[in-house]
């Protein structure tokens, strides 16, 4: 990191690849914020406990058992083997309210980090949902003009029916005599 500099010379990827989904939220697990903000994970675990008030479930969750063996299986990590317990996982505003009780400059520039990442997650999420939204309404365009298309070929095979079981018709009037022109 450059003298100075609020940036932190983390990729964005390597945030983003710490951010799973469970229980239909975007979480970071405690073991992995320890590691971006350089501190044991026992000891970011003894400061949230030491200020739990300001981490309501919405904010902060611990694993059960049954998640977390799904998530160690999903992404292959061993180097949890050793845990006793599930981690704890935490939310965009768990991780906001991490700040707040860790107070390192290094701690907050990697939450000031995190905060943009889960930004740009959270509008990539919504430029999909758009998209999909769009894909849905052309599906829906092109249902309904397929069935218009065959209301069509309908109608014209009917037309071509009747045409086709219709006697000729003779036409009456006036017949043309060489006489008459002259």
């Amino acid at each position: 990191m450059a003298k100075g500099s609020n940036q932190l010379a983390i990729p964005d990827e390597i945030i983003t690849s710490k951010i799973y989904l469970i229980r239909d939220k975007k979480v970071m697990l405690d073991e992995d914020l320890a590691e971006l903000y350089d501190v044991e994970t026992r000891r970011l675990n003894e400061q949230v406990k030491r200020n739990i008030d300001r981490f309501p479930e919405d904010f902060m969750f611990q694993l059960t058992k049954e998640e977390f063996d799904i998530l160690v299986f999903k992404i292959g990590r061993s180097s949890w083997g050793g845990r006793r317990t599930p981690p704890y996982a935490f939310t965009e505003q768990g991780v906001a309210m991490l700040s707040g009780v860790l107070n390192s400059g290094r701690a907050i520039k990697v939450n000031i980090q995190i905060m943009r990442v889960f930004t740009k997650v959270r509008e990539i999420l919504m430029d999909n949902m758009s998209i999909r939204l769009e894909i849905e309404e052309i599906k829906k365009k092109l249902t309904n003009q397929d069935k218009n298309i065959e209301l069509v070929f309908y109608y014209l095979d009917e037309l071509i029916e009747k045409h086709d079981t219709k006697k000729p018709v003779q036409v009456k009037g006036f017949k043309s005599s060489e006489k008459n022109k002259q």
